[in-house]
């Protein structure tokens, strides 16, 4: 099965999507801060999650996937800061931690898999 095929890596994916659409309207004075590291952070899970189904052994594969895992939790405390600047609203914020949370427990299953 391809990486991309994963639900996991689909809905990191679509979360990231999200987040771009999110950050668009942060104020221009965070252009090279808060944007610019939301937007790596939550790339960073898909790419990590496609650099480690591309190595060779399952041993690296396991530690891109954590590297995945904390990718999740940066973005999780960059959503609450944005929050708690005021640049997005309580709805939102719930519904995004929600669903990094989810992604994170589909990742330390599928960390569990790679035996």
């Amino acid at each position: 099965m391809k990486v991309e095929d994963l639900d996991v890596f689909k809905l990191a994916h679509n979360l990231t999507l999200k987040v771009y659409e999110i950050t668009a309207s942060y104020p221009e004075s965070e252009r090279f801060g808060l944007t610019s590291q939301m937007r790596r952070a939550s790339t960073s899970v898909c790419m990590n999650l496609m650099e480690g189904a591309y190595r060779i052994s399952k041993n690296e594969y396991k530690h891109f996937v954590s590297i995945s895992r904390g990718s999740c939790g940066e973005v999780k405390y960059q959503l609450m800061l944005s929050k708690d600047l005021g640049y997005l609203d309580e709805g939102t914020f719930k519904e995004m931690t929600e669903a990094y949370e989810r992604v994170s427990m589909m990742l330390t299953k599928l960390h569990s898999s790679l035996k």
